[in-house]
């Protein structure tokens, strides 16, 4: 426990009480576990959304009730598109530690992919190993004893046992989990009651929650020589990235060996397609504003590996959420950790004769942040990430280098993309800039850390910029487009003689008029000023005005 041997304590004959938690495995496949604080308490934590949201940016001023530890110009607000989640639960195979899955498979109704179908002698076998039996949670033993019981179903699950491929489990299980907020009324009504209180919001008035913390991961894993796997394994626990370095990360949306069938690469092409006809760079332009007005800084958090040696699956990814709730707004800020040393720079160097661009990866944490943040969640922080985890090019250099040289190659091939396709003319200033550097390492002879460069990543730049002023013309252009259409239609509808009654019935006359008056509300000066702080849309042909 902690990284040496542990005792259990008793007093009195009775066990005294603590938490563990799994960080990690060891080189030998064994869990690293470490003691948790005795004051700890998990927080109360409500998923409402995964894969597929919708998102809107609003201009903070026209909100009123927001949280006022925060004081950004425009805030971004997202929805679920789905009623269930696509899950993966890799930790279910270890009996009684996933209690959600054992929960979620227990109950009738399931979509379930590369589960085992047990039987009911499958059934007897699992109740007779009762050490085994024992550990699973009481839904999952009461849907075993079930399938022992009755005649039907003639297949069941366990959570436990993953579908057999090839003579081995399979490494991809999933299942769709209903959305945890659409099963818990009680706790999402809490949650809102405690921030309405909290910011003496009245009952009449709704209560805003934009997103205020930006953490996404990104899988890691060592090399595979016989798979022809390039190592990805570069990446600490946790890094800031400034924008120009994340949105490298967001443009190739490079990922490393993956449990799925899709292997290792860029998955972009993979997510998008599918949901969006639009070319890609329009999405990245619209990342990019987004991003601007909200000024949220990102943290990216490691799966799967930090460096090549040291296993973490999920883990790391599992406890973001606990450290950054116990951070203050203040604390979370990028410009506060660098200064107090908090984080450090990435910074290139040379290796083998070759330069190794490690200021790719921002800044990342140190040994004062594990002190400092995780020490408000374990008993000793500072033997849960070792220094060679901080510092993954202690691991091995040259599978250090490797992975940087798999990063900005990754980063060059998909960024030439762009170039092929002809979508880097439709970039806004700041991502062509970047798709070249990415390409050829220079921007009309400037470099990536050349202040020019990264000044055009500054909310400041943007909003005084032409480009900007473009965007939130062609939203008005598009929005007076749209309540002409709609008005248009209005007075088709009623022209037609027999449809006369109906239309009177529907009170189309009156709306006709309303939609006549957005559109003239559309039209003026005000409604363009009104749009400052939102994210416009793409200037293209067709959001050209009305002529009429």
């Amino acid at each position: 426990i902690n990284g040496t041997p542990g005792n259990e304590l008793k007093c009195e004959g009775r066990k005294l009480v603590s938490n563990f938690l799994r960080v990690g495995y060891d080189e030998d496949g064994s869990w690293r576990v470490f003691g948790l604080r005795k004051d700890f308490h998990p927080a109360a934590k409500i998923q409402t959304e995964d894969d597929i949201t919708a998102s809107v940016v609003i201009p903070s001023k026209q909100l009123k009730n927001l949280n006022p530890d925060y004081s950004s110009l425009s805030v971004k607000f997202v929805q679920n598109c789905e009623q269930r989640l696509f899950q993966r639960p890799d930790d279910a195979v270890h009996r009684g530690y996933d209690k959600r899955t054992e929960l979620d498979l227990s109950i009738p109704g399931n979509f379930l992919s590369n589960f085992e179908p047990l039987t009911r002698d499958d059934a007897q076998s699992l109740v007779e190993d009762a050490v085994g039996f024992v550990k699973y949670t009481s839904p999952m033993q009461d849907l075993i004893l079930s399938a022992l019981r009755e005649p039907k179903p003639k297949y069941f699950v366990s959570s436990a046992h993953p579908r057999i491929v090839d003579g081995k489990p399979s490494k991809n299980p999933r299942y769709l989990q209903v959305r945890p907020d659409l099963l818990m009324p009680k706790e999402v009504y809490l949650a809102e009651m405690a921030t309405r209180l909290q910011r003496q919001i009245g009952p009449e008035d709704p209560v805003y929650n934009p997103v205020n913390a930006v953490v996404p991961g990104r899988r890691n894993n060592p090399p595979e020589l016989i798979a022809n796997i390039r190592a990805l394994a570069v990446y600490n626990p946790v890094h800031y990235m400034e924008l120009p370095e994340l949105f490298m990360e967001f443009i190739c949306s490079m990922t490393g060996k993956s449990p799925s069938t899709t292997g290792a690469g860029s998955e972009g092409a993979l997510t998008k397609g599918p949901f969006n006809a639009l070319p890609g760079i329009i999405d990245l332009n619209n990342t990019l504003v987004s991003y601007l007005l909200t000024e949220s800084p990102a943290f990216v958090s490691a799966a799967g590996y930090v460096g090549p040696k040291a296993r973490m699956d999920h883990d790391i990814s599992m406890l973001i959420p606990e450290v950054w709730c116990r951070m203050s707004p203040d604390e979370r800020d990028p410009k506060f950790l660098i200064e107090q040393g908090y984080l450090e720079k990435c910074r290139d160097f040379q290796y083998d004769g070759k330069p190794v661009l490690a200021s790719r990866l921002g800044y990342r944490m140190t040994s004062r942040f594990v002190r400092g943040f995780f020490g408000r969640v374990f008993n000793l922080p500072n033997v849960v990430f070792s220094e060679a985890m901080l510092k993954p090019e202690l691991q091995d250099m040259a599978v250090f280098a490797d992975g940087m040289d798999n990063v900005v190659s990754t980063q060059q091939r998909v960024a030439q993309s762009y170039f092929n396709d002809g979508t880097i003319d439709m970039a806004c200033p700041p991502l062509k800039a970047l798709l070249h550097i990415m390409v050829s390492g220079e921007y009309e002879g400037r470099s990536l850390n050349d202040p020019m460069v990264r000044n055009m990543f500054t909310q400041e730049s943007m909003l005084s910029s032409g480009w900007y002023a473009e965007r939130l013309k062609a939203k008005q252009a598009l929005d007076m487009k749209r309540w002409q259409r709609h008005a248009n239609y209005l007075e088709h509808f009623i022209a037609r003689a027999n449809y006369a009654l109906e239309s009177e019935r529907l009170g189309l006359p009156t709306r006709l008029e309303e939609t006549w008056k957005r559109y003239h509300d559309a039209k003026d000066g005000a409604y363009l000023n009104s749009l400052f702080g939102t994210m416009g849309v793409q200037p293209l042909a067709e959001s050209a005005p009305p002529t009429s």
